[in-house]
């Protein structure tokens, strides 16, 4: 079963390949992702790393969190799975009000 990890305080120059190649040490990478900006493209600072089995993502929490990586000591622990931007339901918040802003007369 694979294990997704969390990967923070990355360099912006930090790669898909960078992670790639720095995780395969500690055992088989599934997937990898160092999420961008949408509109710059610009490296957001963290990323995830999907490992093969949790053995291999524990080895790499071990070996790779507080270590440093393109001159920065990067963070990484078990990723947590993602929380809804939309809230319950219960509330009003989110999008709506069609009218917001527009003058109406």
């Amino acid at each position: 079963m694979p294990s997704k990890l969390y990967v923070g305080n990355l360099a912006f120059g930090v790669s898909n390949s960078d992670l790639e190649e720095l995780f395969s040490k500690a055992g088989q990478v599934q997937s990898v992702a160092v999420i961008t900006d949408k509109f710059s493209g610009q490296s957001r600072g963290f990323g995830f790393v999907e490992m093969a089995n949790a053995e291999d993502a524990s080895k790499a929490i071990q070996q790779f969190n507080d270590t440093e990586l393109k001159g920065r000591n990067i963070r990484v622990n078990e990723a947590r799975p993602r929380e809804s931007s939309f809230g319950d339901g219960n509330r009003g918040g989110g999008s709506g009000g069609g009218e917001r802003g527009r003058n109406r007369w």
